[in-house]
């Protein structure tokens, strides 16, 4: 169906454990959450796997879970194809593309832990499925150029190598993509749009294996003109602007895509030409003091800057900037008796109020948007009165990765973070995550009230909790060029 023109708006509603907020809109995705209990060591080895990715300029994980001793997986259930059937992705701010598995695949999970049936996608089942030839524009746009030896009879094809040594691979189908479109207050009827997706044949490492992990595919949200989200603004349907809120005091929060007029946020430039969404760190204060740094340390480019990623549990820092800071962080307590748990984690025994006894941490970056971290938030109860630190040192021990700063849920958690890649900005104000916001319907002018809900109750599985995504899509006169 042709939305051209229908000035709807686009957002997403999330209903959360523990992370998001979403906004009320057109179209809806409901999307489920796979909690499990983990070890710290587990915590900081998954972290591991998505900074593998980043690096990779694959995946930066959509959710998680902001207590390292819990986690989540978020997936979304959608409908491709005519006549639609479901399929469970998991919803990724950091990859550029929609795939799922499909019928020709080798290696795919056959079962998945989570609770859900796992479907391979058949195109010849579907009365508007249609492969997509290496030498259609969609293709040649994808490779920024023709494929060499390319025939009208070959189809375009898709592959990505994640970090940690995964990789899906296959073809590009266009087909048709079903959402709920809101009729109303909270009422849906089904709607809608032909994408481009993968339809993936090889799968390797954990993407190919039967798990507590094991999706139908991933839906990306990332910069790239392959994303779902691009190829909705490319044809005026959308503002690539989207918003997430984690709260992980009540649980559930928010993820909208579209104009957020309440609360106002401040925001700063995202680094151009960057894979995800880097951001020019210029100093931190840790109570009252400014670390004394190089002032290149927090400069981009060659496995270094500054990264928001709200799939990373923990937060990252280089070296030299987490030696000062936890330095910072102790000094008002001399007495503590520190343990190392798990080998990495830098824990103590304390039985007074944290936010009266340790310093809050300041992120200040261009444009004067400064990120405010209280000690509730970057320290965690680990098992009765032992409480540890969130700050992590280095990603990894590689050389790309250990001057890297990676500010995950630990200091995201409690605040409305906005990405608008129409201005190519990035901005976020504290907030509590388990109210409501506002957006605007750019056709009509009307301002929307979005709040977070519960919607386990009404789960047809037994597992995990059911965020649903609103998704108000919204007319636009120029879409965002990447």
């Amino acid at each position: 169906m042709d939305l051209r023109g229908s000035g709807l708006f686009l957002a997403i509603i999330l209903i959360v454990e523990t992370c998001f907020v979403v906004a009320n809109g057109n179209f809806v995705f409901q999307v489920e959450r796979r909690k499990t209990r983990l070890g710290l060591r587990e915590a900081r080895k998954r972290d591991d796997r998505r900074r593998g990715r980043i690096l990779s300029a694959v995946d930066l994980n959509l959710g998680g879970n902001s207590q390292p001793t819990e986690t989540g997986l978020y997936f979304t259930k959608l409908g491709l194809g005519s006549p639609p059937k479901d399929y469970y992705v998991q919803v990724d701010t950091g990859s550029d593309i929609l795939w799922v598995n499909c019928v020709d695949c080798a290696r795919c999970p056959k079962k998945s832990d989570i609770g859900i049936d796992l479907t391979l996608f058949d195109p010849k089942e579907s009365k508007t499925s249609e492969l997509v030839p290496c030498d259609h524009e969609f293709c040649s746009s994808t490779y920024d150029g023709p494929i060499p030896g390319c025939k009208s009879d070959i189809p375009c094809p898709y592959s990505i190598t994640y970090g940690d040594g995964s990789a899906t691979s296959g073809y590009y189908v266009q087909d048709y993509l079903t959402f709920n479109r809101v009729s109303g207050n909270l009422n849906t009827v089904p709607q809608n749009s032909t994408v481009f997706f993968g339809c993936g044949n090889v799968q390797s490492g954990t993407l190919g294996s039967s798990s507590d992990e094991a999706l139908d595919g991933i839906i990306g949200f990332g910069q790239a003109n392959t994303s779902v989200l691009s190829q909705l603004a490319a044809s005026g349907k959308v503002k690539k602007i989207f918003s997430h809120c984690l709260d992980n005091t009540k649980g559930g929060g928010i993820f909208a895509i579209g104009e957020v007029v309440e609360p106002k946020v401040k925001t700063t430039p995202l680094v151009p030409r960057m894979a995800h969404y880097n951001v020019n760190l210029k100093d931190i204060e840790v109570g009252s003091d400014i670390l004394q740094l190089p002032t290149d340390i927090f400069d981009s480019g060659s496995g270094k800057g500054t990264v928001i990623d709200s799939g990373t549990t923990l937060a990252y820092l280089p070296s030299m900037v987490y030696d000062q800071l936890i330095t910072k962080v102790l000094a008002r307590q001399p007495e503590l008796k520190l343990y190392l748990v798990e080998q990495q984690f830098t824990c103590f025994e304390y039985t007074g109020d944290v936010d009266d006894g340790f310093p809050v941490i300041k992120f200040h970056f261009e444009d004067s948007l400064s990120l405010t971290v209280y000690p509730h938030e970057y320290l965690f109860l680990f098992k009765g009165d032992i409480w540890c630190i969130g700050w992590q040192k280095g990603v990894s021990q590689s050389k790309n990765g250990r001057d890297m700063t990676l500010l995950g849920d630990l200091v995201l958690s409690n605040k409305l973070i906005v990405y608008d890649l129409e201005n190519m900005a990035i901005g976020w104000v504290d907030y509590n995550c388990s109210s409501s916001i506002k957006v605007k319907d750019e056709k009509t002018g009307a301002v929307y009230t979005v709040g977070a809900h519960n919607l386990s109750s009404a789960s047809t599985l037994l597992i995990g909790r059911i965020l649903t995504f609103f998704f108000l899509l919204i007319a636009v006169l120029n879409s965002l060029t990447n």
